[in-house]
C-alpha cells in the first residue's frame, strides 16, 4: 500500500488493520486495530490529523481530509461507505455515512446515526446519535431504532470486519 511521509508526519497503521495495496496514507494518518481502509480510498493527513478508531472501514474511493486545526475522525466500528468525502469532521461509534455522502468542516455524526446516500452534512451540523438525516443540506428524517436504516447500521460493522480478513488472506495481486 502506498504510504507517504509528510513534513516528518508518518502514517501509523496497526499491524490488525487491514490496508488495500491501492489505497493511499499520507501524512499524520492512525489506523487502529480491526480498521480497514479499501481499494483506492485516499487518507491525506497534512494539515491535520486522520484518526480511524478500531474497527471502523473506510470503503472504495473514499477520501478523508482536514483543514488546519480540525481533525477528521471515524469512530470505533464506524463505515464510511462508497465514494464518501469526511473532510474535518467526527464520525462516532457504529455510525454509517452511506455512498457519495460528504461530511463537512466541523461536522459531528452520532453514534449508531445513518447519512444517507449522496446526503451532504454542512460544516458545523450535529446529528445527534441514532438518527436517519438525508438530502443536501442533510436534514433530520427521523430515527434509526425500529426503521428499515436499523439493519445496516447494526450489521456494517461485523460484516466489513470479516470481509477484511478474507481480503487479508484471500487477495492474490496478478500481474500481466
Amino acid at each position: 500500500m502506498p504510504q507517504f511521509s509528510f513534513e516528518g508526519l508518518t502514517p501509523n497503521v496497526h499491524p490488525g488493520a487491514w490496508v488495500a495495496p491501492t489505497a493511499v496514507l499520507v501524512g499524520d494518518v492512525v489506523v487502529e486495530d480491526g480498521a480497514s481502509v479499501w481499494y483506492g480510498a485516499v487518507l491525506r493527513a497534512d494539515f491535520s490529523p486522520v484518526i480511524l478508531r478500531a474497527g471502523a472501514n473506510v470503503q472504495d474511493g473514499a477520501v478523508l481530509h482536514g483543514p488546519p486545526g480540525l481533525h477528521t475522525e471515524v469512530g470505533p466500528g464506524a463505515t464510511v461507505a462508497h465514494n464518501c468525502v469526511i473532510h474535518g469532521a467526527v464520525l462516532e461509534e457504529e455510525c454509517l455515512v452511506a455512498n457519495g455522502a460528504v461530511v463537512l468542516d466541523g461536522a459531528t455524526v452520532g453514534a449508531r446515526s445513518l447519512v444517507a446516500a449522496g446526503s451532504v452534512v454542512a460544516a458545523g451540523t450535529t446529528v445527534p446519535p441514532g438518527f436517519l438525516v438525508a438530502g443536501a443540506p442533510a436534514r433530520l428524517k427521523r430515527p434509526v431504532p425500529g426503521s428499515p436504516a436499523e439493519l445496516w447500521v447494526a450489521a456494517n460493522p461485523s460484516a466489513y470486519r470479516e470481509l477484511a480478513q478474507r481480503h487479508r488472506e484471500g487477495t492474490e495481486w496478478l500481474r500481466d
